[in-house]
């Protein structure tokens, strides 16, 4: 689990970071000879898969959200074209890195570390000082220690990191509001949005949604902001989701849904919703619409009867 998530926050991918593990357990394996003892067995994985990491990441573009790639548009926009899935940060499950139990403030600042918005955050550095940052910040580990990780020096790793934080400093993404706890207001919120959307009534959806709140449909780069477009959207091209199904998970430390539309055989897989709260409103929903690998991994039925 604190492979897969460390390898998630580097590649922005679950279906790439639990490849990263596999890989890493490998290399591990066949290396165990040479295994020396001088560090822990935990640092010396944690070094298998940040080198890992850092070997697939070579020569690729970042992945992105749609908010990340251009300005909001309009209902009237056409959706256009989807883009590859490596565009796309994907979103992974909580029970793939994050512990059931714990300390109940560690678990919190853990969530924060795989939130939607942190890892668009990281994307926005060089692999090598993503690699410092997630170690020194996250993980809390010793410049030292990074510097042998990565083989190089402690005043590089420093230097690293002070561009890294400058970076992040400088984005919007990592400015946004830590996630709210769940408690007995935010599941009342959720409680009306899963309400109002399954009853299609967007007098009541909107006025949960903040004045600012994205609703953005990965694998496409359009998305919406106004209230206005958002319920012309829905009453539009997004019409057949009338009469749709949540059906409650968990993702990135946020609230999710498996949202299933209306078909000739039940309700049928649309999309893995992804919800982002702040101040007792919703400030974003991700409609993954990936939902031939997302249903899977997410243990999400196939379709839900009538």
């Amino acid at each position: 689990m604190e492979l897969t998530a460390h390898c998630y926050r580097m590649l922005g991918s679950p279906f790439e970071a639990e490849d990263a593990v596999q890989e890493t357990l490998l290399r591990a394996w066949r290396s165990l000879d040479h295994f020396e003892g001088r560090a822990s067995l935990r640092s010396w994985l944690y070094r298998i898969a940040t080198n890992v990491c850092l070997d697939l990441l070579h020569g690729r573009e970042r992945r992105a959200r749609p908010v990340d790639l251009g300005p909001a548009k309009t209902a009237d926009t056409p959706l256009g074209e989807p883009l590859p899935e490596a565009t796309w940060i994907q979103p992974i499950p909580d029970a793939r890195v994050l512990p059931e139990h714990g300390d109940p403030a560690e678990i919190a600042e853990s969530r924060e570390t795989i939130r939607l918005a942190f890892i668009a955050a990281l994307q926005h550095l060089p692999p090598r000082q993503r690699a410092v940052l997630i170690l020194r910040e996250v993980l809390q580990w010793e410049a030292a220690e990074v510097a042998e990780l990565l083989d190089t020096t402690v005043a590089s790793v420093n230097s690293a990191l002070q561009r890294a934080r400058a970076t992040l400093a400088a984005s919007k993404v990592a400015a946004d509001d830590p996630s709210p706890p769940m408690d007995e207001k935010q599941r009342a919120l959720l409680s009306r949005y899963v309400d109002a959307f399954e009853r299609y009534d967007l007098d009541t959806l909107t006025a949960l949604l903040r004045e600012d709140a994205s609703w953005t449909m990965p694998p496409y780069a359009l998305w919406l902001q106004t209230h206005d477009d958002i319920r012309r959207w829905c009453l539009g091209p997004g019409i057949g989701c009338r009469g749709s199904r949540l059906v409650p998970t968990a993702a990135n430390g946020l609230p999710a849904f498996g949202h299933y539309k209306p078909g000739p055989r039940g309700y049928e897989p649309w999309s893995l919703q992804v919800v982002e709260t702040s101040g007792g409103r919703i400030k974003g929903i991700t409609f993954f619409l990936d939902t031939a690998t997302l249903f899977p991994l997410f243990g999400l039925p196939p379709r839900l009867e009538r």
